[in-house]
């Protein structure tokens, strides 16, 4: 099991604009909580290390592998990510750590990831249905003390057509990566990591949210050019130093009826303002 080490300059994967959907991903808006400019959405970094995965582990774990990853640090446009992967973690010691650090030494994601079954793999709830709904209209807030826990959510249904997936490689990476290519494609594990974010802003609203944790058990081969649903049961909402937070388990299934991945996902709905620091 070689070590596997890879580096990626970061850049926004969306428009620099606060009238985007999630404006903490501006650097007008990310500024006014504090941070030095926008920061670069969790599932994208995120999405950034999958060469280096592939490289360690094989194309087997984009069928049945997992990963465990926390953003510690925000990684900003322009910060040069160096991606390691190390034999052994604390999760797996068959599989490997991962760390990505920016040019100033700051490790700004740690995890592990793995091939086969996640040792929490049965930690998942499951929702009660998987058949897609429209959203709410209106889509109400989610807050805390006041939003439910412990309920489903209202599934989503995603279209993978060919210009959808071509936007998403354009936004979202530098290049194509030859895994990816096909007809039908597989699909890309950063684009089924971001139907966590996808189905929550499905259901409820907020004015900005911060990806920080994503559990991602994948399940069965994912391939595009089909709808792809995603269900999802909200676990909790608590209160971290002044943040709020979100937790919720999501299943993502393809059209005919095959589950593909399983989501455990944290972000934050409520960004602590400066002035509450």
């Amino acid at each position: 099991m070689p070590a596997v080490e890879q580096t990626i300059d970061a850049f926004l994967s969306n428009d620099d604009s606060p009238d985007i959907g999630n404006p903490i991903h501006s650097t007008e808006i990310a500024k006014k909580y504090g941070f030095k400019g926008a920061l670069v959405g969790g599932v994208t970094v995120y999405g950034w290390a999958t060469p280096a995965i592939l490289e360690a582990l094989g194309d087997s774990w984009l069928d049945h592998g997992w990963a465990d990853v926390f953003f510690r640090q925000p990684t900003y446009p322009g910060d040069r990510l160096a991606i390691a992967l190390t034999p052994g973690s604390d999760i797996s010691p068959e599989g490997y750590s991962l760390t990505m650090t920016n040019q100033e030494g700051t490790v700004c994601v740690v995890g592990a990831v793995g091939l086969g079954d996640a040792p929490w793999i049965d930690e998942y709830v499951r929702p009660g249905t998987m058949e897609a709904q429209p959203a709410p209209d209106p889509i109400p807030p989610i807050v805390l003390g006041e939003t439910p826990v412990d309920v489903d959510w209202r599934p989503r249904e995603d279209e993978t057509t060919p210009e959808v997936l071509e936007e998403y490689w354009s936004r979202s990476h530098p290049e194509y990566d030859d895994h990816f290519l096909g007809d039908p494609p597989r699909l890309h594990p950063g684009w089924i990591a971001g139907r966590g974010e996808r189905v929550m802003r499905h259901n409820v609203s907020m004015p900005q949210s911060i990806h920080f944790r994503s559990r991602i058990q994948h399940l069965a081969p994912a391939y595009g050019h089909q709808p792809i649903t995603t269900g999802a049961h909200l676990l909790s909402i608590e209160d971290r130093k002044g943040h709020h937070a979100a937790n919720f388990d999501c299943v993502v299934r393809d059209s005919k009826g095959t589950d593909i991945a399983l989501i455990r996902h944290w972000t934050i709905v409520r960004v602590r303002p400066v002035d509450e620091a």
